[in-house]
Order: structure tokens, then C-alpha cells, then sequence
């Protein structure tokens, strides 16, 4: 029986790397890889649908599916994070604690980003603070096709070539969600992180919640799916064994520079269990429902969509 033949896009960690070389196959598959930074693949499969199967960031899927997406999503997360972190705020916004945002001006990369996601969400819920109070400035172009801005949203895009760093140190705006925090954030005078102790922070809310936050998906074009159904479950497989033949690789703690690397994982094994990336639906329940509600509140979606709606037949049951 000849192979499937698909392209893949997505991006090299420890529990993809195995599937990126090739020492792990896809069952009935031949895949070919192309190993792409976050930024690049989005654009370049939200413009052209360039490949077969994608990692995709959550908030553009979330807002993409609710449109009419010409793919479904399988039970593959490849990229989770906590978000806390990555609020910062500047001095001369007078903000001190959480509730102190509402109706500040926020920066982040794009309305659809997940990080400003969570964080618009988190701050509701946990804090108060309405997230449609927000003032939101955005320094890229938004990758879900269709989108407008609701009526009651106040967006702008930054001119050209500003970045939301460009423009954070004069106080045009008061805070900022970024999809990672740099050494060269803190160089900018009077930026501080709002939560200095997030470590804490987010532990203390994933006690609470039981959330680890989804950031990525992997989702396959309709037309695979439709005269290759099978292959939803080739490629979760083969995702789910080159992760752990990844997390057995890195749990030698000799393969890490840093002092205190056994240490870390120690603590992680002890918050999170044996596996803090199940690839399956029932796990991730909770924390998929609470992106589906969160989308909806901060205006990625119209309605709340249902999980039925963003995943392929026959991994639901997952």
C-alpha cells in the first residue's frame, strides 16, 4: 500500500525533535518536515495554507475555526506555557497590583496572540478587571482571515515598523503581554514585571485551577481528514512517541548545563504528575473549554464554540 504523503510544519523541542529527524515515523505516512520559528509558519500557513499539517497558535485557531476553517485540530499540544510572567508594566502607570489594569492601554504582538489571551482572561477572572475595558495596541498583522474589530473594542495597530517595545519606554502605554520575556525588556527604565514572585504565582494557580495553559495545536486540512480519516490517529501516535522518547531523553540530568536542572525537574515531576503534555482530549478538557470561554469574552470569537466544532471526528473520545 503506498504512503500518504504530507508536509509538516512545526517547531524543534525536546518533544518534537525525534519526529523532526526521523526517528520516528508516522504509521502509513511519509512526512516531510520543515522546521519553522513560530512567526514564519503561522504566516506562511494562515496566508497560503502552505502545509498539510501545522502547529498553529491557539488564539488564531480559536478565531479561525469559529469562521469556517479549512481544517480540524487533533489532540497535539505541542507548546504550553504560564503566562503570568509575561505581563509587564511600566512606572508611570501607577499600577501596583492586578486590579489597577482596568481600562489601561496593553501592548502585545497581536489580539490574537495566546499569551494576551490567557492573560485578558486570568485578569477577569481571577482580579476583575473587565477585559473589554482594555485599551489594546498591537504591533502585527492579525492571521485570522475575515476578523474585525467588534464594535466595542478599542484597537490600534501601531505605525509601520514600531514594536511594542519601541514605544513602551516614553508610557504610551501602560502595560504589555508578551509572547516571551528578554533581558532587553528590563534594560527599558521604569518596566518591571507585575507579579516579580510569578514562579509562585503560577504554581499557586495551577494548584487552584488545574491549568497549564495550551499556547499550540496541531490541526490538518479538512481534505486529509475527509479521504484520509485514519491519519488523525497515525500522527497523534507518532506525536505521543516522539514525546516520550524526548522526555526520556532529557530526564538525564546530565544533558543540561544548569546547576540546579535535577532540581527543576524534581519539582515539575512532583506539581504535575508523570505528564504534564498529555496528547488526549479528556485531559485537556478544562483547559480547552476555558480558552473556548475566554475567546469569546475578549472578542477572538462571536460565540463560545464547542469542542465538537475545533477537533476531527474520532479523537473526541479521546
Amino acid at each position: 500500500m503506498e504512503r500518504l504523503r504530507l508536509s509538516l510544519s512545526c517547531n524543534e523541542y525536546d518533544r518534537t525533535r525525534f519526529l523532526v529527524d526521523g526517528s520516528v515515523q508516522a504509521e502509513g505516512i511519509d512526512l516531510t518536515v520543515i522546521s519553522l520559528p513560530s512567526e514564519e509558519r503561522h504566516r506562511r500557513f494562515s496566508r497560503d495554507l502552505e502545509f498539510d499539517v501545522c502547529e498553529l497558535q491557539m488564539g488564531v485557531f480559536l478565531g479561525w475555526m469559529s469562521r469556517g476553517a479549512p481544517f480540524r485540530a487533533i489532540p497535539v499540544f505541542p507548546h504550553r506555557k504560564f503566562c503570568h510572567g509575561n505581563l509587564l508594566i511600566h512606572a508611570s502607570s501607577g499600577i501596583q497590583r492586578p486590579e489597577d489594569l482596568a481600562g489601561k492601554t496593553i501592548g502585545m504582538r497581536a489580539h490574537f496572540n495566546p499569551v494576551s489571551l490567557w492573560m485578558r482572561g486570568v485578569l477577569q477572572d481571577d482580579y476583575g478587571v473587565p477585559a473589554r475595558s482594555l485599551k489594546i495596541r498591537t504591533n502585527q498583522q492579525e492571521q485570522v482571515p475575515g476578523w474585525q474589530p467588534p464594535d466595542w473594542m478599542a484597537i490600534e495597530r501601531l505605525p509601520k515598523g514600531k514594536k511594542i517595545e519601541d514605544v513602551f519606554p516614553d508610557g504610551a502605554i501602560d502595560a504589555c503581554m508578551l509572547p516571551e520575556i528578554a533581558p532587553k525588556h528590563f534594560q527599558i527604565s521604569g518596566v518591571r514585571r507585575l507579579w516579580p514572585n510569578f514562579r509562585n504565582v503560577e504554581k499557586e494557580y495551577y494548584l487552584r485551577t488545574k491549568i497549564f495553559p495550551i499556547r499550540h495545536v496541531l490541526v490538518v486540512k479538512n481534505s486529509i481528514l475527509e479521504r484520509h480519516p485514519w491519519a488523525a490517529r497515525s500522527l497523534i501516535d507518532a506525536f505521543t512517541k516522539a514525546k516520550e522518547i524526548g522526555i526520556k531523553h532529557v530526564s538525564d540530568t546530565r544533558r543540561s548545563f544548569l546547576a540546579w536542572y535535577g532540581a527543576e525537574l524534581e519539582e515539575e515531576r512532583e506539581l504535575f504528575g508523570d505528564d504534564a503534555w498529555p496528547y488526549n482530549i479528556t485531559d485537556n478538557r478544562h483547559v480547552l473549554d476555558t480558552m473556548a470561554r475566554y475567546a469569546e469574552m475578549v472578542g477572538l470569537t462571536e460565540r463560545r464554540l464547542d469542542l465538537r466544532e475545533m477537533f476531527a471526528e474520532g479523537v473526541l473520545a479521546d
